[in-house]
């Protein structure tokens, strides 16, 4: 129970991946990790505990491992902190039959069906002149301040028979208010977001802010054994991944150990703080600095490396079983999920699998094998790009999951220990 009110807490305060990267920020700094700056200078030893960020929403954390990089490789593990969402546009109050509204944008594939008729709020970051220079702030307005209601019953009579059908231009600009002109800029919400940030409201030179589920995650069932909240996809697999190494803080082990949270994975990731961008190899390449040919070092390295790819898998549903391919049949409560496609949607290898597996063995938890239906198309993870990118051994597990992409989705509060704890084993696995 410890872990799920620890993983609850983390996910209360990650409403947005600017969040999520500065949770993980604090929580490395309280357990002694110290940050660096991709602009300064590094210099590592053994034993080294750090973390950088790049931009508000990635950030890479590691300890440098007792041997050199050459020798005994890098222990990876990679997720991404962003969360499908309605994200606003940059001119979004307006007002309309006597009602103020925010333009909105689709960000990556949510089900929209499950935004509407709940209580929103908005987060995410300010961009604020400080004495002539930019910075960011992360902004989180906790209070319902939006909605996005349905239309009767009594107007649209087939709903229930023909599905809820929305059109994104019209059907998804929230309510966040009433006006007697019809007209509306965004003074009001400068306010109300300056307010928040604790700073005033003419140093807000721009944002960056999406709808995000006003409820707080909660623990469910009647033995508190399920989670419901939004963002399980992915922020489990970051949470999972932080502990796990925090944990292992003062561990002496031969790999350099390295957590690596990724944006924009949920719109492709061709991002500067996606999987696609440079920050993983990067950071590899410094990290293997010192020696004689340091080219040469990092490209021995990666034959000793790996990386387990971290992302949400999809667990069983009881009510659209005839969606699963009935020799995988992936179960709430019962492990980490390895995921497999012939198609390569997952970085996912025979080899890499069988890697997994012992490293579930050693940490005392179970594992599940999931394979998508043939004939349906499969989604992917950061998996094959990092894998492409860099050359690594790659594995794709996560913790099973209900109602993925929903604004509010389910998982087993016993898989999202048991993930942290496989992880933790990889972490720390000994050379080959």
């Amino acid at each position: 129970m410890s872990y799920a009110q620890d993983l609850l807490e983390y996910l209360e305060t990650s409403p947005t991946a600017a969040h999520a990267v500065q949770a993980a920020a604090h929580r490395l700094a309280d357990a002694g990790f110290f940050e660096l700056r991709e602009g300064d200078s590094w210099d590592l030893g053994a034993g080294d505990a750090f973390f950088v960020r790049r931009g508000r929403g990635a950030l890479l954390t590691g300890v440098v491992g007792i041997m050199p990089p050459a020798e005994a490789g890098f222990r990876v593990v990679g997720t991404h902190a962003d969360v499908p969402a309605l994200r606003l546009k940059p001119n979004a109050p307006y007002a309309k039959e006597g009602y103020r509204q925010l333009g909105v944008e689709v960000y990556g594939g949510p089900i929209l069906a499950t935004w509407t008729d709940r209580d929103l709020t908005l987060a995410g970051y300010l961009v604020l002149s400080d004495q002539g220079r930019l910075r960011e702030e992360p902004v989180h307005l906790k209070r319902p301040i939006c909605r996005i209601p349905n239309a009767a019953l009594h107007f649209n009579r087939g709903v229930n028979e023909d599905g809820l059908k929305l059109d994104k231009q019209k059907h998804l600009p929230p309510i966040y208010g009433l006006t007697k002109d019809d007209k509306a800029t965004d003074g009001a919400l400068r306010v109300a977001l300056a307010e928040a940030a604790g700073v005033e409201p003419a140093a807000i030179v721009d944002y960056c802010l999406d709808l995000v589920d006003a409820q707080p995650p909660a623990l469910g069932g009647l033995g508190n054994e399920l989670l419901f909240a939004r963002g399980i996809d992915n922020l489990v697999s970051c949470h999972a991944a932080i502990v796990a190494l925090a944990e292992q803080r003062q561990e002496q082990v031969g790999p350099t150990r390295l957590v690596v949270l990724f944006d924009s994975e949920e719109v492709g990731s061709n991002t500067a703080r996606g999987a696609s961008s440079t920050l993983l190899d990067v950071v590899l390449e410094r990290l293997c600095f010192g020696g004689e040919n340091p080219r040469e070092d990092l490209l021995r390295s990666i034959s000793r490396s790996r990386l387990v790819s971290a992302d949400g898998a999809h667990a069983l549903h009881p009510n659209y079983a005839d969606f699963h391919d009935p020799q995988h049949k992936i179960r709430l409560g019962g492990g980490p999920v390895i995921k497999v496609n012939a198609n390569e949607r997952y970085a996912t290898t025979a080899e890499s699998r069988a890697y997994l597996k012992l490293c579930a063995e050693a940490a005392g938890v179970p594992a599940q094998l999931y394979v998508h239906r043939t004939d349906l198309p499969c989604g992917s993870t950061i998996g094959p790009i990092s894998a492409t990118r860099l050359g690594l051994p790659t594995v794709d597990v996560g913790a099973p999951m209900l109602a993925m992409h929903s604004i509010r989705e389910t998982t087993a509060a016993a898989d999202c220990e048991m993930l942290s704890a496989l992880l933790a084993a990889h972490l720390r696995a000994k050379v080959e």
